[in-house]
């Protein structure tokens, strides 16, 4: 995925906090969302509205893209609360949205990465 595809993808699932959402969706929308906002503290010089403007209209696109990739660990969003912990919680959040998502389909839905649900072979 692209990084044009993730962020019209986040922006296209505005508020969908059901479903999974793959690592390229979440970092490509993180990045997007920090040189935007590199870019308007420049160009905004002493007023701030600009950046007020972009923090509110991409606050509930992010929240929504980390929920998702939160599911696509297999942990449930209220999990994203643990963020309000000083210093452990984003740094636990960080932790979870590097890692691999699970493989195959799970209750959050199927994987992003369009694979297969993993074959149990019995004994």
């Amino acid at each position: 995925m692209g990084a044009q595809e993730a962020v019209m993808t986040c922006l296209r699932k505005y508020v969908d906090f059901n479903g999974r959402a793959g690592k390229a969706e979440f970092w490509w929308f993180c990045l997007a969302y920090f040189v935007a906002y590199v870019i308007l503290a420049i160009l905004g010089g002493i007023t701030h509205l600009p950046l007020i403007v972009l923090m509110l209209g991409l606050f509930l696109p992010f929240l929504a893209v980390a929920i998702r990739r939160l599911h696509d660990t297999n942990r449930s969003g209220w999990m994203y609360l643990i963020g309000l912990i000083p210093l452990v919680g984003i740094i636990l959040l960080i932790v979870w949205w590097v890692g691999d998502g699970t493989a195959g389909d799970s209750q959050y839905g199927p994987d992003p990465r369009g694979g297969a649900a993993p074959v149990s072979v019995a004994a």
